[in-house]
């Protein structure tokens, strides 16, 4: 007959998961509340964050100046000044090679209108010059009906250049505060905690800084890779501006998506107006599969090795960040999820139950590792670790580790760990 359900079980088992529910949805009710306030202090939580992520690449030489004696102070100012150093490094690498070769590049883009009008004029479009001047004043009409919608774009574009500006600064100054004070930090966190959280909050604090630099050092590894890769197909092709361009792609490999369009946007637009169009297709082509490699293999298989996350968490954490916030959410998505990783870890860590120690401490009378026996003597037949025996004798079969003996001699072939010992000698090998 089909067994009946208990309704002592049945009852215990949904007040078991109403409680989980309740609590499950308080947790990501907090969850969304501290999100919703993140939102509200969004300008200052952004160069918190990049100030963060700029850390992690400038604290590796402060550390080693403090290591060799340098105040804090002095060794932050200087990280700090070669960091800006290095950046306008950068910039100039990549601006006055443009600016040396502006006057190619002028005439390139002007021979590439020319021939886009010839290649338009023949089969099969046949567009003589009257309808492509008919075509440009069309397109200067609406233009001048759009002057509002221009404007508007332009001055929100303006805004954005200036917070983008504001956060940049805001983000080197508290680099700098970072580099300088950043050791002080977890040590005065634990002075404000109460109880247990003096401990958990700083440890956790610690092991996601760590997290932090391992994906910037990933990301920084990643961004090398497309600008070598993509910098060999450029000088293959014979695309001037070689370098600039995989500098550009190396910088722009921090920003993910944007970055990425942007750097293959110009390395396209170069190869069209010096090389023309067979050999900008061909560095297209060669883009998009380092793109693809980089985005689906190299990325995850990189990243999920130094934060501890599985490549196919890695690409949906992408995925699901970009689709919830956008640029921002898929530079955030990756170390979002491994600090999430790491506090899962740590929670695991204190909640598990610590497994018992074998070979522990015997009752007197009986060697049972961690199994009690009742009063009067074990089970008959029983052959695991740990068993009892009979009065006057041990239980058939009994060989496992911490069997018991019989009163006035050990149990014969017993030499694993825990065995008892009768009263006056130990069993014989």
């Amino acid at each position: 007959m089909p067994a009946t359900l208990s309704s002592t079980k049945t009852r215990a088992a949904l007040r078991s998961s109403a409680r989980i529910s309740l609590e499950l949805l308080l947790v990501l009710l907090m969850t969304a509340v501290v999100l919703w306030a993140l939102g509200q202090m969004w300008s200052v939580t952004w160069p918190v964050l990049v100030a963060l992520l700029l850390t992690t690449l400038t604290w590796p030489p402060t550390r080693f100046l403090r290591r060799r004696g340098w105040p804090p102070a002095l060794a932050a100012s200087v990280v700090t000044v070669l960091f800006l150093i290095v950046a306008a490094g950068i910039v100039v690498l990549i601006a006055v090679p443009v600016a040396s070769q502006s006057g190619e590049l002028t005439a390139g883009v002007v021979d590439g209108i020319q021939q886009l009008r010839k290649w338009a004029a023949g089969p099969p479009l046949n567009i003589g010059d009257a309808q492509f001047a008919q075509g440009l004043d069309t397109a200067a009409t609406r233009i001048q009906g759009s002057v509002g919608g221009i404007v508007n774009a332009a001055v929100t574009g303006v805004g954005t250049v200036l917070n983008g500006l504001v956060t940049t600064v805001l983000a080197l100054f508290l680099m700098f505060f970072f580099l300088k004070d950043g050791p002080r930090f977890l040590p005065w966190l634990s002075r404000q905690l109460p109880g247990r959280l003096a401990v958990d909050i700083p440890a956790v604090a610690a092991r996601g800084w760590d997290t932090l630099g391992a994906f910037v050092r990933s990301q920084a590894f990643v961004g090398l890779l497309d600008a070598v890769f993509i910098g060999l197909g450029l000088w293959i092709v014979g695309v001037p501006l070689v370098l600039p361009l995989a500098v550009l792609t190396f910088v722009a490999a921090f920003v993910p998506i944007v970055g990425a369009l942007f750097a293959g946007f110009v390395a396209v637009l170069i190869a069209l107006v010096s090389n023309g169009p067979t050999d900008a297709l061909i560095v297209l082509i060669i883009i998009v599969v380092v793109q693809q490699l980089e985005g689906n293999v190299f990325q995850p298989m990189v990243q999920s090795h130094g934060l501890g996350l599985h490549a196919a968490v890695v690409l949906l954490a992408v995925t699901l960040g970009g689709s919830l916030a956008g640029i921002v959410g898929s530079l955030l998505a990756v170390p979002a999820a491994a600090l999430i990783a790491v506090v899962w870890k740590y929670l695991r860590e204190q909640l598990g139950e610590p497994g018992r120690a074998q070979g522990a401490d015997e009752p007197e009378g009986g060697p049972a590792q961690g199994a009690g026996e009742p009063e009067g003597g074990p089970a008959q037949g029983t052959s695991g670790p740990g068993a009892g025996e009979p009065e006057g004798g041990p239980a058939q079969g009994t060989s496992g580790p911490g069997a018991g003996e019989p009163a006035g001699g050990p149990a014969p072939e017993t030499s694993g760990p825990g065995a008892g010992e009768p009263e006056g000698g130990p069993a014989p090998a």
